[in-house]
């Protein structure tokens, strides 16, 4: 490669590919949130302020919480904090600088600083600071008042719109806290291999520079690249091969004592719940059974908690049905879909069994918890013997 493509190479970023419809979505939050703050701020001020109803940063800010949502930068505590620090330091260095250019470099300079110290570091907030000192004769006569508005009204606009519009379009804001751990002292299964939680800490201690993603992400993406890896050298067993295709299931309709039996007779753990044409609604486990539901001397019946989110989700009286208690966001695989994918929803995601459905939803059969470890047995004892052949 010659020396000037290679150089060129070096300037172009190595994003992750994204569809058509994410640059559609990303780009419409940005188009209502940047509206929607401006005509709240124009109201909330009014059509003739002398401050600016929508300034500049809140631009920026817009990429971060319409396109990378997850981004640490993009946190609500990011936003608010960031620009409030900024803005504070902005307008203290204006009026107590009196060379303009020196206060902005002095006001970029240490609102840095300040947000890495506070852990609430955002991009747009260095354009905060430069704003307080360079937006003009309006800004700087306002003072601190330019603060609380447009800056801290104009953040907690965009913020709410955030909120909103991720919500709608499927997207995790704020970024999701670390899933709840087992309240003991043992790591999550999949971390007793493998890389530890000490392990990355002490690797981005060595590496100490800024990661624009959280600790969280960044160690689900390593844990999913050695399920990866596993499944590159497992030869990409998949469900088809290992998964039961006589699987016991239960209609919607059927009663928890119908449930309980089945759980009972077959020695099983799970039920998928069908409807006629065999498509999956829903699952029903023994955690169900016995967490939503209240037992009795005639059995199991809908707790009183579980009754109110029945009649809220299905609107009708609870009549003791499994679909009462059933969970409906049910984590499903594909014939094609590799063991390896199974590992974490297992290990860690808890989950006992894991629906096989066809392209049409329709139950095709079932993995547990047995069926992966045996397949992973056999796999590791196949493994030295296709070595040595």
């Amino acid at each position: 490669m010659p020396a000037w493509t290679d150089l060129l190479a070096r300037f172009r970023p190595t994003l992750a590919p994204v569809s058509p419809a994410e640059w559609l979505r990303a780009g419409s939050g940005a188009l209502i949130g940047l509206v929607v703050t401006g005509v709240a701020t124009r109201f909330a001020l009014g059509a003739d302020a002398p401050l600016p109803l929508l300034i500049a940063p809140m631009g920026a800010s817009s990429v971060l919480l319409f396109a990378v949502p997850a981004s640490p930068l993009a946190q609500p505590w990011s936003l608010i904090g960031g620009n409030l620090v900024a803005g504070l330091v902005g307008v203290t260095a204006a009026q107590i600088v009196p060379d303009a250019l020196l206060a902005a470099g002095l006001a970029a300079g240490l609102a840095i600083a300040l947000m890495l110290a506070l852990r609430c570091l955002h991009p747009p907030s260095g354009a905060v600071a430069l704003t307080a000192v360079l937006g003009g004769e309006a800004v700087r006569s306002a003072g601190y008042a330019f603060i609380l508005a447009p800056v801290l009204l104009n953040s907690l606009l965009l913020l709410a719109a955030a909120l909103a519009f991720n919500a709608a379009t499927g997207r995790q804001y704020p970024a999701a806290a670390p899933a709840a751990g087992r309240a003991t002292r043992d790591p999550a299964p999949s971390a007793r291999l493998g890389f530890s939680a000490a392990d990355l800490d002490a690797a981005l201690k060595q590496y100490d520079r800024l990661l624009d993603v959280s600790r969280a992400d960044l160690e689900q993406v390593l844990r999913l690249a050695e399920v990866r890896a596993y499944a590159r050298r497992s030869g990409e067993i998949r469900c088809a091969d290992i998964m039961s295709r006589d699987v016991v299931a239960i209609a919607p309709e059927a009663s928890m004592r119908e449930a309980l039996h089945l759980l009972r007779g077959h020695h099983v753990k799970a039920l998928p719940v069908t409807t006629e044409s065999a498509r999956v609604v829903g699952i029903v486990t023994q955690s169900d059974l016995l967490d939503k539901a209240a037992w009795g001397i005639k059995g199991p019946r809908v707790a009183f908690a579980q009754r109110l989110r029945h009649v809220v989700r299905l609107a009708r009286a609870p009549q003791g049905s499994v679909q009462e208690i059933m969970t409906v966001t049910v984590r499903a695989a594909r014939p094609e879909t590799p063991i390896a994918d199974l590992v974490p929803l297992m290990a860690d995601g808890g989950l006992h069994a894991v629906p096989v459905v066809d392209s049409n939803d329709q139950l095709a059969g079932i993995v547990t918890q047995s069926d992966l470890i045996a397949a992973l047995f056999r796999d590791r004892l196949a493994g030295p013997q296709a070595g040595a052949t």
